[in-house]
């Protein structure tokens, strides 16, 4: 009996340190709280000193960016209007050939068939020539000494007309079938480079469809597609600004064609420009970025348009954002959704407004909610 009463004593003095510990902490929990702030110690940052711009919407861009390729000013691409298989492609991609030089052979027999057709219908019709001409010098001499009345004069001249006729329709058909041989038998329009084959031999070719591409070894063009709404701010003889997607290599340019109908290409506009001087880096087929300086329309409505440096945004995976300074110089990072490249300046389509700050570089490492400096 004397040991239950001595453990339930034990249990009890047990309980009173818990609740005892409970009050305790609350009291110091409730003391922190009330108490004057300046009394909590927080470990600070030295504030990272900052160059900031100011958002500015612009009111009529003063470029329009456009994306396109290279291209030889001289490129042909080789067809066909004839159908047949092909018994012979002569060349292959990469190979530079010279102007007349056989690229493609398509089977011809039945052309060779109607020529054999033709020849032989010349024949017969140079033979009742020949005859009808016979017929009608010696009438022609007939007549003249009056051995001959008109009528049969009338007669044989009109045989030696149609006899004429036959004749030279009979070479027209000649001619006919020999052109398609030119369409059987493809050769290089110039000199150049097979920069593409479309087929091989034993395949069929069909009327239209391309069989090969050949470009000359003369100029590189830029050709880019420009939107409706910016296609009237772009002149001939306009200076460009190329840029090669592949090195980052920027080649002056002049715009020499602007297409003045978009039928076909997708409601795009199309652009050529030439290059001013000739790169080792740029290469038919690769893909530019080209920048036509504008002038500002005096006139035009104020647009919306926000657009900032490249070397201010952050990325992270597949975010992007900037640092924006509040009015107590406090970094906020804000994730923004951007638009179109204008050279070294971005779109920024959401997430900046006109008249905010933004950080274009620090001097040391930022984070959300650090103190900032301005320079």
């Amino acid at each position: 009996m004397k040991s239950n009463n001595n453990q339930n004593t034990k249990v009890l003095q047990v309980g009173k340190k818990i609740i005892a510990a409970a009050i305790l902490s609350t009291v110091l929990f409730l003391t922190a709280c009330s108490g004057d702030k300046k009394d909590v110690k927080v470990a600070e940052f030295p504030a990272v000193a900052v160059e900031v711009q100011e958002v500015a919407s612009g009111s009529n861009s003063k470029f329009i960016s456009a994306s396109g390729t290279l291209e030889s000013e001289k490129r042909a691409v080789i067809s066909t209007r004839m159908m047949g298989y092909i018994t012979d492609l002569k060349v292959s991609t990469g190979q530079k050939v010279r102007k007349g030089q056989l690229l493609v052979s398509i089977n011809n027999d039945d052309l060779r068939a109607k020529k054999s057709q033709a020849d032989a219908g010349i024949m017969q019709a140079q033979a009742g020539y020949n005859s009808a001409k016979k017929d009608f010098e010696r009438f022609t001499a007939l007549f003249k000494q009056q051995s001959a009345s008109q009528k049969e004069l009338d007669n044989v001249t009109t045989q030696y007309q149609m006899a004429e006729a036959g004749l030279n329709a009979a070479k027209a058909m000649r001619s006919e079938v020999m052109a398609q041989f030119a369409y059987a038998n493809m050769t290089a329009p110039f000199d150049g480079t097979v920069t593409e084959t479309f087929v091989k031999a034993g395949t069929m070719a069909n009327p239209g469809a391309p069989l090969l591409t050949i470009e000359g070894g003369g100029e590189l063009q830029a050709v880019v597609s420009i939107s409706e709404s910016d296609i009237l701010k772009i002149k001939n003889g306009t200076s460009a600004d190329i840029k090669l997607k592949s090195s980052n290599e920027v080649i002056k340019g002049k715009v020499t064609e602007i297409s003045s109908s978009s039928q076909g290409s997708s409601g795009q506009y199309l652009v050529k420009l030439a290059l001013d001087a000739k790169k080792d880096a740029a290469l038919s087929g690769m893909f530019v970025n080209v920048i036509f300086p504008i002038e500002k329309d005096a006139n035009a409505a104020a647009s919306t348009m926000v657009v900032i440096p490249k070397s201010a945004v952050i990325s992270q995976g597949q975010l992007n954002g900037v640092y924006t300074v509040t009015a107590d110089n406090i970094a906020l990072l804000r994730w923004l959704r951007l638009g179109r490249t204008y050279g070294d300046n971005i779109e920024v389509v959401s997430g900046l407004a006109a008249g905010e700050k933004y950080v274009v570089t620090a001097d040391g490492k930022l984070f959300n909610g650090s103190k900032v400096t301005l320079k």
